[in-house]
């Protein structure tokens, strides 16, 4: 199975496939009128796809269900299974669940509810919330040590956290940013850049409550979280006990992964002109220049063509020959890979600047509407961070510069955790997650209130 987000889950790790998007090269030059128009030559050809798509998906059904007079046809699974590929490939694939309705909870098996704590125009603050009416295990819950999950607004939803939500819950109150799609963001509601992220983590925080919060930043936010935090401690602002710092490229200097080549090679005329585009009138966010999912989606595809085609190949097969485990795997993996959103255009270049070309962050050099960013004046907020071996989008050392740069802190208030042998994506989701990552990390939280 093809490793989800490691062509460019997080951040500007898709940055680097616009080397090899030869489909759409002869737009990326210039602002002409052909790349003006991109995003609408791209809805068009959805629009004439959507209805075979449709149509596909019919005629798999007809030819598969048992109750159909042509599933009894000599080479019907064939047929089946050549039209529901082609229907999975021609489909929109939309926002995916998160689908995690109860857990087990001290003892317990507790339903889970999905609630809304606070919503912003670009992004929604979602809480995570676990009921029982047995008295204990209230007692028990309140207990639990309160957790901020920030997803990265980086192409995926924040859905592709899932299995990082499911592990932290039976032990932690969870709430995760829930980052809203740009083109569904009405132009009236204003651009978006980094430091409104930034604002928008400050506000979360503040309306959860600094005291016993422990902070998890999963790759790109690894970079506002922390700026969000070193400016509340400068103002004298109650800061979360502890924050988390998994893969992210806090000095992108070090290890220098893919990620960088393009940064450093392209200018900020080309990214503003090649990969921002303003979103199609029928939606809300009508207008809004944005660097759009699908042209993130072709990078994703773009990093390993191998792979997916070997991937729908086997896909076809197993339908042929009944692995329908096999099968609803590839079908539940690909809902989540192929469901992409679109990222705010003044967002996306401002963190091609500051954090790639720049390096604003760990040169001291970076302000926020007059405020210096300096995560020396962290004194109160215990740090762990988190790197893989075998990141090749943050590569080794790039989290752990944060040690540096968080000066104020003693050297018992700090740790850090190299995985081993682990991917980008192994350190917040699968095996290597749930029984290396999630132990260092649930001890550090509660070692929080030692």
């Amino acid at each position: 199975m093809i490793e989800i987000g490691q062509p460019g889950l997080l951040g500007l790790a898709d940055l680097v496939v616009n080397r090899r998007r030869t489909c759409y090269g002869a737009v990326h030059h210039s602002l002409s009128a052909v790349a003006i128009m991109l995003y609408q030559f791209y809805e068009f050809q959805r629009s004439l796809i959507s209805p075979f798509s449709i149509w596909a998906e019919a005629a798999a059904r007809s030819f598969s269900l048992p109750g159909s007079a042509l599933s009894k046809w000599p080479g019907a699974e064939r047929v089946a299974a050549a039209y529901e590929l082609m229907h999975r490939l021609g489909k929109d694939y939309t926002k995916p669940e998160f689908g995690i309705h109860s857990v087990t909870a001290h003892g317990h098996e507790v339903p889970v509810v999905q609630l809304q704590a606070l919503g912003l125009p670009f992004c929604n603050l979602l809480r995570m919330k676990r009921y029982t009416d047995d008295p204990q295990t209230i007692a028990d819950l309140k207990e639990d040590p309160v957790v901020l999950i920030v997803a990265p607004l980086s192409g995926h939803h924040a859905t592709l956290l899932r299995d990082t939500v499911r592990t932290m819950l039976p032990e932690h109150k969870v709430y995760i940013t829930d980052w809203v799609d740009a083109r569904m963001v009405p132009a009236a509601a204003g651009p978006f850049g980094l430091h409104d992220y930034v604002n928008y983590i400050q506000a979360f925080i503040r309306h959860i409550g600094a005291e016993n919060l422990h902070v998890m930043a999963v790759c790109q936010p690894v970079v506002p979280v922390l700026a969000a935090i070193s400016l509340m401690a400068a103002r004298g602002e109650p800061t979360p006990a502890g924050m988390t710092l998994m893969g992210g490229p806090v000095d992108a200097r070090v290890g220098p992964t893919g990620v960088n080549d393009l940064a450093e090679t392209r200018s900020m005329r080309w990214f503003r002109s090649s990969l921002v585009h303003p979103v199609p009138m029928h939606y809300p966010g009508a207008g809004r220049r944005v660097y759009p999912g699908f042209m993130q989606h072709a990078g994703f595809m773009a990093m390993n063509p191998r792979r997916h085609v070997t991937s729908h190949w086997d896909f076809y097969k197993q339908l042929i020959t009944g692995d329908l485990e096999d099968a609803e795997a590839h079908r539940k993996f690909y809902d989540e890979y192929n469901a992409v959103l679109d990222m705010p255009g003044e967002y996306y270049l401002d963190t091609v600047r500051i954090v790639f070309k720049d390096y604003l962050l760990p040169r001291g050099e970076w302000s926020i509407e007059g405020e210096q960013v300096d995560p020396s004046r962290i004194t109160d907020t215990r740090l762990l961070t988190i790197e893989g071996e075998n990141d090749d989008i943050s590569g080794p050392g790039q989290t752990r510069a944060a040690h540096q740069l968080c000066s104020g802190l003693t050297e018992g208030a700090r740790e850090h955790y190299e995985v081993p042998k682990a991917g980008h994506y192994g350190i917040f989701s699968g095996r290597r997650w749930r029984t290396q990552v999630y132990p260092r990390v649930r001890d550090f939280i509660r070692g929080m209130a030692h």
